[in-house]
This record gives structure tokens, C-alpha cells and sequence, in this order.
């Protein structure tokens, strides 16, 4: 799994797989889209407006944490 931030638009791309076949985006809501194979694999998942989504800190940080390793990063979102 990769995750992307773009700051310049606020908008994050989870890649659960690698694009190996064509996929359709279903727009889940206005800040959701997911790329779905014909088979019903879900390749990623775009999120706009993401550091609301995605529940950054009051600081505009978002915190990921490998909780099987005890391991943390920030990422700094736009504001």
C-alpha cells in the first residue's frame, strides 16, 4: 500500500494495488473517489479536502503510526 499527498490541491491517493487492468472511478462522495476493476478489486481510493478527511491534528499534521512495529511518522498537510 502507498499513500500520496499532493499539498498544492489537498488531495491523497491510496494505492492499495498497482493498476494492472483498466479501472472505473466511483465517485463515493464529493470528497471520495475509488478505482474499481471490472472484477470488483479496489485498486485506490482518492480523497480530496484531505487533511479534513483524513483527521489532521490541530496543527495540520497527519500521524501515521505502524502500531505492530510501535512506529510513527507526520506528514505536515496544507492549512
Amino acid at each position: 500500500m502507498k499513500l500520496t499527498y499532493d499539498p498544492r490541491y489537498n488531495v491523497a491517493y491510496i494505492y492499495l494495488k498497482e493498476k494492472t487492468t483498466q479501472v472505473k472511478t466511483i465517485q463515493v462522495s464529493e470528497q471520495m473517489n475509488v478505482d474499481v476493476a471490472p472484477d470488483g478489486t479496489i485498486y485506490g481510493i482518492e480523497l480530496l479536502n484531505v487533511n479534513q478527511q483524513l483527521g489532521a491534528d490541530s496543527q495540520g499534521k497527519l500521524i501515521v503510526v505502524n502500531e505492530a512495529l510501535g512506529e510513527y511518522s507526520e506528514i505536515q498537510l496544507a492549512l
